[in-house]
Order: structure tokens, then sequence, then C-alpha cells
């Protein structure tokens, strides 16, 4: 049997649209000779259509381009993930279901089995899990299918009571296809192929692994797609962060690949191409207007901030605005003007010194005169750098791209209404340690950060000589431990201090992400990156007491 297998990038809600790629995939599948193809999970809405799903009309009209589907199948048996109604009488209404279409029927569809809840799945509010999993038979060829849905092939990551695979393979299916929309994050490819060729090979089943690519709101999809034969080698892949097409043979001889010799990007390459195309499919599916701003201060982070925005959109629709304050230093500014040249935007250059000197004269009114209003005074600057960004979006209609990494916005250093201000967050998920090693990549084979960015010791240029390191332990302290606490879930009491910190100062950076909560509830959507972004996947309190 000939497999097609296509990784698409739709978008959530462009139901005519996304019917239209699924057409393209089959007539190629087609021309090349393919008995079947395969495409992503919830192809037609898009994944994920959250809320949209109990919309009126939504599944309705998702079902009219199902429909509309079924002349395409006439030359060649689709495999796609689609929402179906659920039969009368049941307590959910909805199926997160495989469909098999051919010969220009409806010829099967199974639900999904095992609904995710965890992380940035909700599938159980929406949908009911399948009671039974049984093979298909594919028309023509006899071929016996086990059609399941991406969370049902990851039966070794939770305590599952069913193993899909396993019954299918029991009753009689000698293919298991898998249409699916696993969010990336950085090695996340690795693992799948990994997961997926050990339970193959247990099984002694070939799995085909079809994955959505593209950006939808928080979320990045990266494709990586592959076929893993009963041996659980490789015998076909498609590249990550672009859509993708091939066909594959599995009766043709050959020895395929272990599932570690798949080349794909090192770690920083990764980062940087999943971070590109949420910028590029944030704006490009919302039909924005192509202009981003973004506020210069020649430091790390909006430095690599521009140059992802440049990669997404391209030059002419980055403008960088640098903004000087009292205690800005000369190189700052130097290095922001420096990095406009080198990306190739426009950097305009407003004075803040003034609106600043106004504010302290208000402040003198309302508080009494006094020299130094400390943090009051650091915070008016971000917040009129914030004002001044957030006019030339509205008046340029450019969305601004906030700054901030996610080591700053664990622990609260950021400043509301002010550095936080933006319509999407690009280095929230980012550690300042990986934010260095992206402006590192950036200068592989020319400067674009310039070098004196990425060697001076960070600062926000709030106070006189201010360092971060005045306020936060070093980054490489304060990194490995947040690193404990958000993606190993561990307490203050289980953190295991790396090299230079002792356990006062990890219990007090633990106690200090929970306390400033209230603020990433308030910061734009951050593009997620690791297994545990500041996003749905994460959901504290804001009022306790356990830290």
């Amino acid at each position: 049997m000939k497999i097609g297998i296509a990784q698409v990038n739709p978008t959530v809600g462009d139901l005519a649209g996304n019917r239209r790629l699924v057409e393209e995939a089959a007539a190629k599948a087609a021309e090349e000779g393919a008995d079947l193809v395969v495409l992503p999970e919830m192809v037609l809405t898009g994944y994920p259509p959250m809320d949209l799903l109990e919309r009126d009309g939504f599944v309705r009209d998702q079902m009219r381009e199902l429909e509309a589907l079924r002349p395409a199948s006439k030359r060649v048996a689709i495999v796609l993930g689609a929402v179906l109604p659920w039969p009368e009488g049941r307590p959910k209404k909805l199926a997160n279901a495989a469909v098999l279409l051919a010969g220009g029927e409806q010829v099967a569809a199974h639900p999904k089995s095992l609904l995710p809840t965890y992380d940035v799945f909700d599938e159980n509010r929406y949908f009911a899990p399948a009671e039974r999993r049984e093979p298909v038979t594919l028309p023509g060829s006899g071929a016996a299918l086990g059609l399941t849905v991406c969370e049902d092939t990851w039966v070794d990551t939770k305590s599952y009571d069913v193993d899909p695979t396993e019954e299918l393979v029991a009753a009689g299916a000698s293919l298991i296809l898998n249409p699916s929309c696993s969010p990336w994050h950085v090695d996340r490819p690795r693992q799948r192929r990994l997961m997926l060729s050990e339970l193959a090979r247990r099984h002694r089943v070939p799995i085909v692994f079809v994955n959505q690519v593209g950006g939808n709101d928080e979320l990045v999809f990266d494709g990586a797609s592959f076929v893993t034969d009963a041996n659980g080698r490789i015998r076909a892949s498609l590249p990550l962060f672009e859509p993708g097409f091939a066909v594959v043979d599995l009766a043709a001889v050959g020895p395929g690949l272990e599932p570690d010799a798949v080349l794909e990007p090192e770690p920083v390459a990764q980062l940087q191409a999943g971070l590109v195309l949420g910028i590029r499919d944030y704006f490009g599916k919302q039909n924005l207007p192509p202009g981003a701003v973004v506020g210069l201060s020649g430091g790390i982070d909006s430095s690599v901030t521009a140059h992802l925005a440049v990669e997404a959109l391209g030059p002419d629709q980055v403008v960088g605005v640098a903004m000087p304050g009292p205690f800005s230093s000369e190189h700052s500014i130097a290095d922001a003007l420096a990095l406009g040249r080198n990306l190739g935007i426009e950097v305009r250059r407003v004075d803040i010194a003034p609106m600043y000197s106004a504010y302290r004269d208000a402040f003198a009114a309302l508080f009494g005169e006094r020299e130094d209003y400390g943090l009051t005074q650091q915070n008016i600057q971000s917040r009129i750098r914030g004002a001044i960004v957030m006019a030339v979006s509205n008046e340029e209609h450019r969305l601004v791209l906030a700054t901030g990494n996610k080591s700053e916005l664990s622990v609260g250093y950021c400043t509301l209404y002010g550095d936080t201000v933006g319509g999407l967050g690009v280095l929230g998920d980012v550690y300042k340690r990986d934010v260095y090693a992206l402006a590192r990549y950036a200068n592989r084979d020319r400067e674009r950060i310039p070098a004196n960015t990425i060697d001076k010791p960070p600062s926000a240029e709030l106070a006189p000589d201010q360092l971060d390191s005045d306020d936060l332990p070093e980054y490489d302290v304060l990194d490995a431990v947040l690193q404990q606490a958000i993606e190993e879930g561990r307490s203050a009491a289980s953190i295991e201090p790396p090299p230079g910190c002792d356990p006062e100062t990890a219990a007090a950076v633990v106690a200090r992400l929970d306390r400033n909560e209230f603020k990433r509830r308030q910061t734009p959507l951050v593009l997620r990156t690791s297994p545990k972004a500041f996003g749905t996947g994460r959901r504290l309190p804001i009022v306790h007491r356990y830290f």
C-alpha cells in the first residue's frame, strides 16, 4: 500500500479554506499513485477550536465541509480528523474522530479514545471518548486499518486503562493511522519519534503519524510527521515548521532509520524557527496589518525580539522605537541604532526625559517633595515607554511585541502597563540563558545583534548604575531554580540549589514566582516553547499561601 502523509497548516474556523487544503493534498496523493492519504486531527476546524465548538452552527458548518470532501475520495481514500455529532442520549454531544472517506462515501468514523485534560488540553470539556476500538477495512485493498487520534498513541505518558493500539492490533489491524495535533516545544519531535517507534516495535505494527503545522494563538505546531515500520524504524519523515507531503510504500525495500538518526535542527535553531512561525501565523491568520513595533533599549531581549520579528515579517514591516531616559547609557542608544542598521529596520528616537520630569512634578504634588521616589519613579519610566509604543500601535496599526523573557516574568521583574504592554509576548517562555543563545545563533554568519548588547551586563537602566543582579540572582542560578519549580513542579523544599545558590535563595525565588502570578495574568499571550509555559497549560491560583 502506498500512503500519502500531508501535514498542512489549517486556520481555526476557516472551514472552507481548511477543506481546500485537504482537497489539494488528496489531489497530490492521487497524482503520485497513493492508495490513501492521511491528514491531521480536526483539520477542518483547525486546532484547538476551544469554545467555538459550542457556538451555534460551527459543527454543522464543519459537517457540510466534510460532506463536500466526498468527491475527492473517489480518486484516493482520505483519513482526516473531524468533529462529529454524537448519538442522542450521550452526556457529551461531540466526538473528536478519525474519519475514513473512500469511493465518494464516508466508510468509517472512530472517536478518539483518550481525551487529554492536562497541560494545554481540555478535551473532556467537549468530547465523549470511544466505547470500542475496532479495525476498519479499506475498500479495494482489504487492508485492516486501526484509526486512532493523537493521544491514543501516548499511552506510555499517562496512567491510562486503555491501550488503543494494543486492542486494534489484537482485533486484526495491520496498520495504525494517527491523525494528530501535537503542540511543539523544544525536543518534542524527537520524543514523539522515540515513543511511537517503541509503540510500533512493541505491537509489531507500522504507525503513520501526521501532525498539524503552524501557529494558533500561544501554541506552535511543528509538523514533523513520520511513518514507522513494524520494527520501529522511520521509513519517512517530513520537515519541522513547514507544510510537507510524501508518499510512502511500506512494502518497498529499505532498512529505514533509527528514531534518533532522523536529522532535525539543533535546539537553538529549532527555538528560533518555532518562534518565527508563531509570530508569522499570529499576524497572518488574523489578517493583521503586517506591521510590528518593538521598544528598543539596546538590551538583549528587545534586540532578539526585533530580530525574530524581522525573520517572521521582513524588515520593512518592523519599526523600533528607542526611548532614552534620564538613566539610559550612551551605549544603549548606540546599540539600538546599530541593531536597526544590522536588521535593516527603521528606528525612531523619542526622549522620555521631559515626560519623566513632568511625572516627577506630579509625584511631588501627590507625595511631597523628595529626591528619590524609588520603585514609583522606576516604573513610571517603563510606563511612559509603554504608552509611546502603544501610541505608535494606535496611529499606524502596528502590533506591539512585548520583549520580556521567562526569567523576568517568572519573578515579576517587569512593570505592569509598561514593558508588559503588547499583543504578543515573543520571549515570555524563553529563559534568559536561551535568549543569549538565540542572539549568538542570530550572529552565526554575520552580526545582527551588536556584540556589545551580548557582552554587557543586563540592566533595566531605571536607576543610576542599575544592574539586574542588584535585584535578582545571577541568571544561570535563577534559571536553574525556575526550571525545577516550573517545568518539574517542585516545591521550595524540594529544589536542589544549583552551584552558587543556597536553600534560602532558592526558596525566595519560588515564593517570588508564586507571588507574581497576578502580573502574568495581565501580560500578553506568550508563545509556548517549553513543556510548561505561562498560559493555559499552567493554572495556579493568584491567592494562596503554599510556597
